[in-house]
């Protein structure tokens, strides 16, 4: 049986330490792929005016500086809204052009 020096040791702590936090980030977006979709009454949304569909074809939630979503997706998550998904063709008055 080969026993592992304090030095392999040492490493070996090393990089479980390092993977921890690497494994909390992968973790998190497969979770933005399953965020509740926000809902128009929610008290933030309210506070924002966040409609699902808006009336402005050039200003829609896809588009927003603040949504983090897909470019083709149908929901995506929102700085404004955290853990919460917002419909891409949506709209609320924080809503700012996203610059390319």
């Amino acid at each position: 049986m080969k026993y592992m020096t304090r030095r392999q040791a040492l490493r070996l702590a090393g990089c479980a330490t390092a993977a921890i936090p690497l494994t909390a980030l992968l973790g998190r977006e497969t979770l933005a792929e399953d965020l509740p979709q926000l809902d128009p009454e929610d008290d933030t949304a309210k506070a924002v005016a966040y409609v699902h569909a808006s009336e402005n074809p050039e200003q829609l939630c896809s588009n927003c500086h603040l949504y983090t979503g897909e470019a083709d997706s149908e929901w995506g998550p929102c700085a404004i809204f955290p853990e919460k998904a917002v419909n891409a063709i949506g709209w609320y008055k924080s809503w700012v052009k996203k610059t390319v």
